[in-house]
């Protein structure tokens, strides 16, 4: 299996007892839980393809369009879009992605219309501009406008006081480092869109872990995008 997508399917996840995501979720919103156990999206459904026209030319589309696959491609950075994003409301989207697939700095979020999809070289594109935002699955770490933004979800990042902080970064860290190794992130992850919000988040293992991003621009349609890199 590729790099899969589709509109929110099943009910709502169980959550997992041994998921190491467990001591770092926060509590879902009410609005959140009605969506997520709300009636099933039936399958070809177009809010559950990736874009034909949006995506590198090393990415092959499935028939249905719900699954990508990057074709092997040397010193290439490739990305790909869904068809079809969202201006307001809340959203949630399944994607599927093995981790032998990855590559070694997978990215998924959200992109505006103006995104990179394709580059020379090997670089992060989705969060490499002001209209893109997200989650690198390796390190944990966020992306937006060209820089790394901390560790997710926010309960990982090192818990200090301003001294604390103040000597971190004289010792050339980040009190925005994550506390301890990053958490494997699985196949198998929920994408949460609150556009009216202006938020971006994450449900893995059945657990929230809380928002990823804010101040997402509102009115402005966002569509879930991920970017592998070999």
């Amino acid at each position: 299996m590729g790099l899969s997508l589709s509109r929110w399917l099943r009910g709502e996840p169980r959550p997992s007892l041994s998921s190491a995501f467990r001591p770092v979720a926060v509590p879902m919103s009410s609005r959140l839980e009605v969506l997520l156990s709300a009636s099933a999206v039936p399958p070809g459904d177009s809010r559950s393809r990736w874009s034909s026209v949006h995506r590198s030319p090393h990415f092959l589309l499935s028939a249905g369009g719900d699954e990508a696959t990057r074709l092997p491609a040397e010193l290439s950075s490739d990305g790909v879009r869904a068809e079809k994003g969202a201006k307001d409301g809340l959203h949630v989207w399944e994607v599927t992605w093995t981790a032998e697939l990855r590559g070694s700095h997978a990215v998924l979020g959200v992109s505006g219309h103006r995104c990179p999809l394709r580059g020379s070289g090997y670089a992060v594109l989705l969060g490499s501009d002001s209209q893109s935002w997200g989650w690198e699955l390796r390190t944990n770490r966020l992306w937006h406008d060209g820089q790394s933004r901390g560790a997710y979800p926010e309960k990982r990042r090192r818990a200090c006081g301003a001294n604390e902080a103040q000597a971190a970064r004289l010792a050339g860290s980040s009190p925005d480092e994550p506390d301890g190794p990053p958490l494997r992130v699985p196949e198998r992850i929920l994408l949460v869109l609150d556009a009216d919000a202006g938020t971006l988040g994450f449900v893995v293992d059945g657990h929230f872990l809380g928002a990823a991003f804010d101040g997402l621009p509102r009115g402005a349609e966002l569509f879930p995008a991920a970017t592998p890199r070999p």
